[in-house]
């Protein structure tokens, strides 16, 4: 009998431990940051009725549910750690899987769900490894913020990382025709961008953008598309092959071409042909006067009419786009023919280059001589401060830049604009202006042609502008290079800067002439005792070394 209950007990033990191994079931799951996941538990409901489930992170102990992520009654949720963590099935019927949103590589690890079945050992156990990995960035949607002749400005929100920092970002510029190959690929390194703004491209001329986004994992897929189309401005090129050629007494007939088709910036409209009339010997008396003719052809021609004989004339013609009119492109003078001799050549002279002259459009009853010049009008109102201008970084051809607005004047600032040249250009031929908002402290622009520019800012209120920040020399594109840059410090900076350095020389000359005092106040004495004592003293100089001849001995000085 005793054997018999001894071999019961060890079936019965066996069971019961093969009943707890059956209960538990793993599996493996693998996923992405950023997604939704469910993992799989159920329990029949029409057998079992409804029971209380809970989930839980790590290995399922023999009571509850380790760090419990959610509990159910049976019928609904009553207790969550977060709202990330729902129970989307149908619980009446036993669907208790567990969905867990917006997945962090935190998430990683291991879960399990515990279905509470009255009795020994008759839990239901599913246990369940979760493995999330992190991903390349989304794709940035991006959109235009401005476009200007020579500037184009984009910004985007910023995006899900893929579960790491994102860590640069990427543009890519191409002409529209051209394929990505040829782009201009520039990568910024400041994460927190949303703003960016190219410089230095081309007026009235169509261009593609795209960026990417960067983190650990890899570049993000591209993000749509932009075209965008540079505003016109005025010609930069004169019109070529002019030529004037006297008809006879009354006529000269002016002809030219077109500026050249990179220099148009944009679709020329008119040409304006200005001319007057100049004495023998090349000086001009009297008034310009103005004809405008549409732009047609590739060889354009005009009649100058009613001219008098005998007489030298100057003609410029310039061509207008809606942005504006380019410069002036000139010929020697010509002279219309005598009335007696009108089939003689005309005769010509040496024509002054009229490049600083530009005619204003007006009708040719009341065309004047018109020279542009800055306007010296007072202004009363008080302008702001200029911006301390400062450069934060220049990387390849990106340069961030930030300022420090001054005084906003007799009122609240309304704005900054940024003036960019060439360097070795006088601000009169500024080649970029890019303005900001009243609130913008900082900006990143990329320069499509490295180089080295000259940078200024302006402030502007309601009623003026500000005097020109300080200059910045900033040298952009070169491989490696991280910045080049040099103040243009105000006309205090630079007295500020000479005192510093007299300051700096004061140091070092001081204390030598404090040497030099003390060694010849205690040469004199020395001396002084000797001729007490002997009465005579003789002393040379040899070699840089005061030496002596007397009865008592002196140390070299």
């Amino acid at each position: 009998m005793k054997v018999w209950d001894r071999k019961l007990l060890t079936v019965s033990c066996s069971f019961v431990i093969f009943a707890l191994h059956v209960t538990v079931s793993t599996g493996t799951i693998i996923a992405t940051v950023g997604t939704d996941v469910t993992l799989t538990c159920n329990y029949d409901a029409k057998y079992h009725g409804k029971l209380s489930v809970c989930w839980g992170r790590g290995d399922i102990p023999n009571r509850g549910c380790a760090s419990e992520v959610i509990r159910s009654d049976g019928t609904s949720v009553i207790s969550r750690l977060s709202e990330r963590y729902l129970l989307l099935g149908d619980i009446d019927a036993g669907d208790v899987s567990l969905t867990i949103r917006q997945l962090q590589e935190s998430d990683s690890g291991t879960y399990g769900c515990r279905v509470d079945i009255p009795g020994w050992f008759n839990d239901l156990k599913y246990q369940i490894i979760l493995s999330v990995n992190p991903v390349r960035p989304n794709p940035l949607r991006i959109e235009t913020k401005e476009v200007k002749e020579r500037t184009v400005t984009v910004g985007w929100n910023p995006v899900f990382n893929g579960g790491r920092p994102i860590t640069m970002y990427r543009i890519d510029l191409k002409n529209k025709q051209a394929s990505w190959d040829t782009a201009v690929r520039t990568e910024m390194s400041n994460p927190d961008l949303t703003q960016v703004t190219l410089v230095d491209l081309r007026p009235a001329k169509t261009y593609s953008l795209r960026m990417f986004a960067m983190n650990s994992m890899g570049i993000s897929e591209s993000s749509n598309v932009l075209t965008v189309t540079t505003k016109e401005a005025a010609p930069e090129g004169p019109p070529l092959d002019m030529k004037l050629e006297a008809i006879n007494s009354h006529r000269i007939k002016v002809t030219w071409k077109p500026p050249r088709p990179d220099l148009r910036n944009g679709i020329l409209r008119s040409y304006s042909i200005s001319y007057r009339e100049f004495d023998p010997a090349g000086r001009h008396f009297g008034q310009w006067h103005h004809i405008s003719v549409k732009a047609m052809q590739e060889i354009e021609s005009l009649l100058l009419d009613k001219l008098k004989p005998s007489t030298m004339y100057g003609v410029l013609v310039q061509a207008k786009t809606h942005a504006g009119i380019g410069p002036a492109s000139t010929a020697p003078l010509c002279s219309t023919l005598d009335n007696a001799h009108e089939s003689t050549t005309a005769s010509s002279a040496s024509y002054p280059p009229a490049a600083t002259v530009w005619i204003e459009d007006q009708s040719p009853e009341t065309a004047t001589a018109t020279v542009w010049e800055q306007s010296t009008a007072s202004n009363t109102s008080v302008a702001p401060d200029p911006p301390l201008f400062k450069l934060k970084e220049v990387k390849d051809n990106t340069v961030s830049l930030s300022w420090i607005p001054g005084y906003d004047g007799d009122s609240p600032i309304t704005g900054y604009y940024l003036e960019y040249k060439a360097v070795n250009a006088t601000w009169d031929y500024t080649k970029t202006v890019v303005d900001f908002g009243p609130n913008q402290t900082e900006a990143t622009i990329i320069e499509i042609n490295p180089s080295t520019y000259n940078i200024r800012m302006f402030a502007k209120n309601n009623r003026a502008t500000s005097k020109p920040s300080n200059v910045l020399t900033i040298t952009t594109g070169e491989p490696g290079h991280q910045w080049d840059i040099s103040t243009a410090a105000t006309d205090t900076q630079a007295v500020s800067a000479e005192e510093g350095h007299g300051g700096h020389l004061a140091a070092i000359l001081v204390p030598v002439l404090l040497v030099m005092v003390i060694v010849a106040i205690a040469t004199v004495w020395q001396i002084k005792r000797i001729k007490q004592s002997k009465g005579t003293l003789s002393m040379w100089l040899t070699s840089g070394a005061i030496r002596y001849r007397g009865a008592e001995s002196l140390q070299e000085l």
